[in-house]
């Protein structure tokens, strides 16, 4: 695959032999409304503190008396992703006066889901409000793993469209590995190719695309000024899309990073010494108040349906961390509903706005 890639690198960009740093850098291109820069600039020497070798003395920490007002703050998504997608739409329309060209997104839903179809809806409308093209393939339930497999190759060959999903979860006798990894990696958008993953997770390289959840995160603490670099961070959960990806993505920006899972001992100790926490483990309230060190960071991934037959749709969402309890001692949250998700899907028109400025070579 990397071969393919070169090849096309120096058929469409440059004439000349380029080695892996190079071209992995060249092909990212920012914007200048993303606060997140190329992962190869956040790459520190790995450089041991004397401290840490030649540990100091213990000593009693000092007492503050003087008793201070707290005041959470709630991260609202809709105003962040308004102002970013605020400036996708201009760029498109820049793109579209100066070559008559505009991205395109193929989204791809197998079967009938009431939740997949929720936000495929969300993604489409999106890209209509910014100027994005789409384009939606259904295919039924029991679709085999060749007809799903050649459509994905259809949009990989299509021009006009610069990015690929496949809306998970898929039907269980369709195999994810083989259809995440028959998306074009230059139009994975959603950033699970294996390319991507292990660019992301090597440092020194950058991956054609940062998974929208995980690049999420990152622009929030950096929206909110939160130092990452020596945090003790905590992300719950490891599936491929959020946990995975964000751990990755902290370490690349030098923070020390745990991953609690299913096995972990003492996650409530583990996740109370974070700064940061970031929760995806798709358990309501698993993260109860006496879970958070005061003054942390919360950026809540879970979106989990509780019965209740008062609201209108028969249920109603929560998030994975109890959040009447964690408001009382975190410096900072993200309610669910109306937290990440929109700032995600905008992450995911990002991303797709860069692939088309790539195979344009337009800046």
């Amino acid at each position: 695959m990397r071969g393919a890639l070169l090849v096309w690198y120096r058929n469409n960009v440059t004439k000349k032999p380029l080695d892996s740093y190079s071209y992995f850098r060249t092909l990212m291109s920012m914007n200048r409304f993303i606060k997140c820069p190329p992962l190869t600039s956040v790459d520190l020497q790995e450089l041991w503190s004397p401290d840490i070798i030649n540990p100091r003395e213990p000593h009693s920490p000092k007492t503050n008396n003087s008793a201070k007002e707290k005041t959470t703050s709630v991260i609202e998504g809709k105003a962040i992703a308004k102002d970013i997608k605020s400036q996708i739409a201009d760029e498109i329309n820049g793109m579209k006066r100066s070559i008559g060209k505009v991205p395109g997104l193929a989204v791809i839903i197998i079967g009938k889901r009431s939740d997949s179809d929720t936000f495929v809806d969300l993604k489409l409308k999106a890209c209509d409000r910014v100027g994005i093209a789409s384009f939606k393939a259904e295919l039924p339930e029991d679709c085999t793993e060749d007809e799903l497999l050649g459509v994905i190759s259809d949009f990989n060959l299509n021009p006009s469209v610069h990015g690929v999903i496949v809306q998970l979860p898929l039907p269980k006798h369709l195999s994810e590995e083989k259809v995440m990894s028959a998306v074009s990696a230059e139009k994975d958008v959603d950033g699970f190719h294996p390319l991507h993953i292990g660019n992301l997770a090597i440092r020194g390289r950058d991956p054609l695309f940062i998974p929208c959840a995980a690049r999420c995160c990152i622009e929030l603490l950096l929206r909110y000024d939160v130092q990452i670099m020596g945090k003790k961070a905590v992300v719950i959960g490891r599936s491929k899309i959020v946990g995975l990806p964000i751990s990755l993505l902290l370490q690349r920006y030098n923070a020390t990073v745990t991953v609690i899972h299913a096995f972990t001992k003492n996650p409530e100790r583990l996740t109370r010494e974070a700064d940061i926490v970031v929760a995806d483990a798709g358990i309501p309230n698993l993260v109860r108040g006496h879970w958070l060190k005061e003054g942390a960071f919360v950026i809540d991934m879970g979106t989990n349906s509780i019965k209740d037959a008062n609201c209108p749709h028969g249920y109603h969402l929560v998030g994975d961390v109890c959040f009447k309890e964690a408001i009382t001692k975190v410096s900072a949250i993200t309610p669910v509903p109306g937290g990440v998700g929109p700032i995600t899907i905008s992450m995911l028109l990002t991303n797709t706005l860069d692939s088309a400025k790539r195979m344009y070579k337009f800046s």
